[in-house]
């Protein structure tokens, strides 16, 4: 017999007994540490509707984050889609960039100013 343990889910919402307020949610993401966590909640707090926004990670053994959100009225579900959802764009953003300026460097076409625009 084989044993068919299925995969841990990436993110899981941690269901806490007798709360059932959409405005604070713990979240549980697997397989992440501090890189994802520090940019995330940083994205996250840029929210004008977030009240709270933290993270931790239980265990240095453990690869996982604990990521908790309270709003001002918002699902702190639609929240977490939405700074994910930012946090992808400004990660595309850098990576054109930066893909831009390795080009602009190997065809001889850069300066010794490093030129940042807000865009």
């Amino acid at each position: 017999m084989t044993d068919k343990t299925e995969p841990k889910p990436k993110l899981e919402v941690v269901e806490t007994p007798g709360e059932d307020d959409e405005t604070c949610k713990t979240f549980v993401f697997h397989n992440e540490d501090h890189t994802l966590g520090n940019s995330l909640r940083y994205i996250v707090m840029k929210n004008p509707e977030v009240q709270f926004c933290g993270y931790s990670i239980p265990h240095p053994s453990e690869n996982k984050i604990n990521f908790r959100i309270q709003t001002h009225g918002t699902s702190a579900t639609d929240v977490l889609m939405k700074g994910l959802q930012d946090l992808n764009k400004a990660s595309e953003t850098v990576l054109q960039k930066f893909q831009k300026s390795v080009l602009d460097y190997k065809q001889g076409n850069y300066s010794s100013d490093v030129k940042m625009d807000d865009s």
